[in-house]
């Protein structure tokens, strides 16, 4: 039976925060300056960063002179992000609660998390309760469907003839993750001045690492699949990946792995 995608959530980054920190974070963190700079986040900027996760997007807007405060779905997640960034403000809540004020922001920002939640609208509504009027909104999100950098195991799960487990649930936002559909739902949610652009980069890794990482560490619902099947199994998609993953190798043995993703901003 497929669960609720909320409680799933909840349960898949449990205890996931380090590794997090160690693998998928590192690629996020390119979307970092551009989604700032899209929220419009400067010296004084009262600005909050939802799903913060590790508290990198925090960090940056600290060092540009913002007065920060940032709200993530997992304990282990907020731990992290106030130890990389002192005295962070860190509420702990799952979209759509928003345990701050109407109009208690200038900018609010989210990097890779409207992906994550059960239901965008209710999401985006919330975060637009809590900007002023005239406030910016920045979200990142994931070009779907996941290919390259988010998608090459989940291809060498299919590749291994492993199927996809009929309790993980397909997350609510497949459907927006492409330009027009995305600018659809942010305007949705009474934002205007709604545009949404691509943004595509190479993260440069090292293959075996990139497996430890995600497949191994259990991050994400495709290390949850590789993580349920007996050593055999493993074996199999481990081939199954390095044959795809040696396609992207660069001259020093890493791996340039494609990154596809897409920036909205808009105003309140």
């Amino acid at each position: 039976m497929v669960q609720d995608f909320d409680a799933y959530e909840r349960e898949l980054w449990a205890g996931r925060a380090d590794a997090y920190e160690k693998g998928f974070a590192r690629v996020t963190r390119h979307m970092v300056g551009p989604l700032l700079d899209a929220a419009g986040v400067m010296e004084g900027t009262r600005f909050l960063d939802v799903g913060t996760g590790p508290g990198v997007v925090a960090a940056e807007a600290v060092r540009r002179g913002a007065a920060v405060s940032a709200m993530d779905a997992d304990t282990g997640m907020a731990e992290v992000a106030r130890r990389n960034v002192p005295g962070l403000d860190v509420r702990i809540a799952v979209l759509p609660e928003v345990p701050f004020g109407d109009g208690e922001f200038d900018a609010v920002a989210g990097n890779f998390v409207i992906n994550h939640v059960g239901d965008p609208g209710r999401a985006l509504t919330a975060l637009r309760r809590v900007l002023r009027p005239g406030g910016r909104l920045a979200l990142s999100c994931w070009r779907m469907p996941g290919s390259g950098v988010l998608g090459i195991v989940r291809d060498a799960i299919e590749e291994a003839g492993v199927p996809w487990p009929d309790d993980i649930p397909e997350p609510p936002f497949m459907e927006h993750g492409e330009p027009a559909a995305f600018r659809r739902l942010v305007a949705g949610a009474g934002f205007r001045e709604v545009a949404v652009e691509e943004v595509t980069w190479e993260h440069l890794v090292d293959p075996q690492r990139w497996w430890e990482l995600g497949a191994l560490a259990r991050v994400g619902s495709n290390g949850v699949v590789v993580g349920r099947q007996d050593a055999p199994t493993v074996a199999r998609i481990k081939d199954a990946y390095d044959r795809i993953v040696a396609g992207y190798a660069v001259a020093d043995g890493r791996v340039a792995l494609p990154a596809h993703a897409l920036l909205a901003s808009a105003v309140r």
